[in-house]
């Protein structure tokens, strides 16, 4: 099985694209933390992989409300911007450790900012600038994460 996983995207339509893909990999339970600079393409990805799930709202970075709740695809996913945390304390008060759970997906933008707090991920994504687009760096961490990107190469 495929521990990590990596292709390049030129610009934001295959960014979308990738998202998508992604999506179509997926299943309950699983923990995406996104990594990468201000403007990587982390919300972009999530964007993607949203309307593949059937979301036709707006879908914009959760950077002041931290998350981003969406029911699509009869799937509770939790859509976590952690740059802007800074009080520890809050994350038990909201009871967002309640959102990692067997029945819904989420991923994290910013996990570094609450390390202490999350769970494991199942799958770790790096994007990364190259050229005019970027590199994105799969790598997942447990079964359930390889499971997903062993599915992922055989959709991209």
């Amino acid at each position: 099985m495929s521990e990590n996983f990596t292709l390049a995207l030129p610009d934001e339509a295959a960014t979308l694209a990738f998202g998508a893909s992604l999506a179509q990999a997926l299943k309950p339970g699983i923990n995406i933390y996104l990594h990468g600079d201000l403007g990587a393409g982390k919300t972009t990805l999530v964007r993607g992989l949203l309307r593949e799930l059937g979301h036709v709202g707006k879908v914009k970075s959760p950077t002041y409300t931290l998350v981003e709740p969406y029911t699509v695809s009869r799937l509770n996913l939790y859509h976590f911007d952690l740059y802007r945390f800074i009080d520890p304390e809050e994350w038990d008060v909201a009871g967002f450790r309640d959102y990692f759970n067997p029945e819904s997906l989420c991923l994290v933008e910013w996990p570094e900012k609450a390390q202490e707090l999350l769970p494991a991920p199942d799958i770790d994504i790096r994007l990364q600038p190259e050229g005019q687009g970027r590199r994105v760096i799969a790598h997942a961490n447990t079964d359930s994460g390889k499971q997903c990107l062993v599915k992922l190469t055989s959709v991209t």
